[in-house]
């Protein structure tokens, strides 16, 4: 196998170069074989289905069936299920009248979400829905208003299931003109926890377990440190609504996009804090009498790790197989969707990456794991990506899956 050697990152003027991965031929591995992905030297990606809709998150049983939300529906239906074998996949079947992000399996259930509730489907011993027409509603009445309304969930393994609830804003101005307080973060801009198993939820039945989150849509439950981590949308335009306090370049690269690990009544802040990954610190926000060097309250929980502003997590996997190499068990994959905001800079994002963990927690400096799905760097630079990451979800055999949700492709990517 050949060494992988990983060039520096350099800073020039809040501007972050990441180089490649290149293998210590100065090759970078990305080829035909490869679906067109650079990724570090003994993996290969294959695209095992294609022109799925908008495919968002996904969950594959020991069976290798695929079952992949859709944001709207395709032929009327919003859940596809592939069954894999050999190096395709191809489809099984589709079924639910509801598009949508949030889909995950436990305790003989398939969860799915639209963006004001959340349905399961009982399944059978070989993991497939009995009745894909009478699902059993088990939230509802949830907010959703347009602006970062997917619902993404996860469940812990105590009868519980998580339910982000985006805020419907940037930074509440609109709703708070006088900086008194957002009036909005009694019902949005968190993660309530509900029951799993309870009919027709609403949120009175539920907790407000975190909240200070803008917009979380990449999330899931670490099993080695039994906690919930998610992956937040930082804030948008400091630059245009503050332009004497922040250059653009600023604007491009801030906030961070963070993730937290989370305890119930946890709060990340938002709007009145963001996250500068440059200064490692959290930052009082400008509409709060923030100038870009003062600190917010230390009562506001601080992100487990930062990320360069805009990149768009969607996607949030923790690695428990055995397939890759023992530097990713119990590591965190995450797929970036990719900006749309970081002008003059060039968009950027549209990869995987994978963030070290020890004893639950990161540790040490993240990398680019699997990039290419933009297409060109000029695709890219522009933000006209070809592909663009969304969910990700581990095969029985140890695999993950990849997929974008632009032209419904889903990628496949293995260690031999």
């Amino acid at each position: 196998m050949k060494k992988l050697m990983l060039l520096p990152v350099f800073a020039v003027a809040g501007l972050i170069v990441f180089n490649a991965f290149k293998n210590a031929d100065g090759k970078n591995n990305s080829d035909a074989a490869n679906a067109g992905l650079t990724l570090p030297g003994g993996f290969s990606a294959s695209i095992i289905a294609d022109n799925l809709g908008s495919a968002r998150h996904i969950v594959v049983t020991p069976e290798n069936d695929i079952y992949i939300h859709l944001a709207g529906t395709k032929n009327g239906k919003g859940i596809v299920v592939l069954h894999e074998s050999g190096d395709k996949a191809t489809v099984k079947t589709s079924f639910a009248t509801f598009g949508g992000t949030g889909i995950a399996i436990k305790n003989g259930y398939l969860y799915a979400s639209n963006s004001t509730d959340v349905f399961r489907f009982k399944l059978n011993d070989k993991n497939e829905v009995i009745d894909p027409n009478k699902p059993e509603r088990i939230i509802t009445g949830l907010i959703g208003r347009g602006m970062h309304e997917p619902k993404a969930i996860c469940l812990d393994n105590s009868g519980n299931i998580y339910v982000n609830i985006g805020a419907y804003s940037n930074i509440c101005s609109d709703f708070d003109p006088k900086h008194k307080g957002c009036p909005i973060l009694d019902s949005a801009a968190g993660i309530w926890q509900f029951k799993a198993n309870v009919p027709d939820q609403h949120y009175k039945n539920g907790v407000r377990y975190a909240g200070g989150l803008r917009n979380v849509v990449g999330l899931s439950w670490n099993q080695q440190d039994n906690k919930l981590f998610v992956m937040q949308h930082g804030r948008d335009a400091l630059h245009s609504l503050f332009p004497k306090l922040y250059t653009d370049k600023q604007s491009a690269d801030l906030p961070a996009e963070c993730m937290f690990a989370l305890k119930k009544g946890d709060n990340a802040g938002w709007p009145y804090v963001y996250y500068d990954w440059i200064q490692h610190k959290n930052m009082l926000g400008p509409e709060y009498g923030g100038d870009g060097k003062k600190g917010a309250d230390p009562k506001y929980l601080n992100p487990v790790a930062a990320y360069p502003g805009h990149f768009a997590p969607d996607g949030l996997l923790f690695y428990t197989g055995n397939q890759f190499p023992a530097k990713y068990k119990n590591g965190a994959f995450i797929a970036f969707h990719g900006s749309w905001n970081r002008a003059p800079l060039p968009q950027a994002g549209y990869c995987v990456v994978f963030q070290p963990f020890k004893n639950g927690m990161p540790s040490g400096k993240w990398e680019v794991f699997a990039d290419g799905f933009a297409g060109t760097e000029q695709q890219k630079a522009s933000g006209q990506a070809v592909h663009r990451p969304c969910g990700l979800a581990q095969g029985p055999d140890g695999s993950i899956y990849v997929t974008d949700d632009n032209k419904g492709t889903v990628y496949k990517i293995s260690y031999k």
